[in-house]
């Protein structure tokens, strides 16, 4: 059902069963898929792609131009999968020529106040609380937990599985499965609990936990740690993650 009182622009594709809300404005140059519901005070603006199956809460902007005085008017998207909840007050800026689109993938849970920044890219099946603030260029790998009111600086990585204490502020990368928190934050173990509602074997588990034994306990320097970690583990897609995350990051991983 489409409200009459919502505002929807004649050239806005709007796929079949999507339920548009009282004064939700939904701009040109929008493709929404089926299935989708969209509450009321809701804005979908320019440039904004939307899968199929999502639920947008009231208050939410999606498309909204980038927060970046590099902006010039270029031609980007924001682009929203499937099966998302999109919380009240939510802010999904599109990208800018840096890498042209920002993507919030799909079965996530985007809580109240979120702000999803200019050409980040957040992965699937993650929860990111209340008023968490992600930065531009920002990557978060699939089935992270981000708890409230984080703080996320530009160009940062967050791995899969990782569980992030409420209330953190960070600027270097957070390697995957493990749990960070405590303020200045810093590694505080691996997300055992998170892993085993995952399906993880019990083996697979002590080998990321012993993994991160030599990256963080050893008193060997990062380069070392992974060169004895590459030499003395049996190599399995996680720990092939691990390694090639930590060798790859940019801004180096937290303590």
């Amino acid at each position: 059902m489409i409200s009459p009182l919502a505002y929807i622009h004649p050239e806005a594709k709007i796929g079949e069963n999507v339920e548009i809300a009282p004064f939700v404005f939904i701009d040109k140059n929008v493709v929404i898929g089926d299935n989708n519901k969209i509450m009321a005070n809701a804005n979908i603006l320019y440039g904004s792609r939307i899968g199929n199956g999502n639920t947008i809460f009231p208050g939410a902007v999606i498309g909204a131009i980038p927060q970046d005085l590099k902006f010039r008017g270029e031609e980007s998207t924001a682009e929203i999968g499937d099966n998302n909840l999109i919380r009240e007050n939510v802010t999904i800026n599109r990208g800018t020529a840096a890498k042209g689109r920002t993507i919030v993938g799909s079965n996530n849970l985007l809580m109240e106040g979120v702000h999803v920044a200019h050409d980040a890219l957040v992965g699937n099946g993650c929860i990111i609380g209340n008023s968490t603030k992600m930065a531009g260029e920002i990557v978060i790998d699939d089935n992270a937990i981000v708890s409230a009111n984080v703080l996320m600086h530009q160009f940062c990585h967050v791995g899969s599985h990782v569980m992030i204490q409420g209330g953190c502020r960070f600027s270097k990368d957070i390697p995957p499965y493990i749990i960070a928190g405590r303020e200045p934050i810093a590694f505080s173990g691996i997300n055992i609990i998170g892993l085993r509602r995952r399906g993880f074997a019990n083996e697979v588990i002590e080998s990321i936990h012993n993994a991160y034994r030599i990256i963080y306990q050893s008193g060997l320097n990062t380069t070392e740690a992974l060169k004895k970690i590459e030499d003395e583990f049996e190599k399995s897609p996680e720990i092939d993650y691990i390694i090639n995350f930590i060798r790859n990051s940019e801004r180096g991983i937290i303590k």
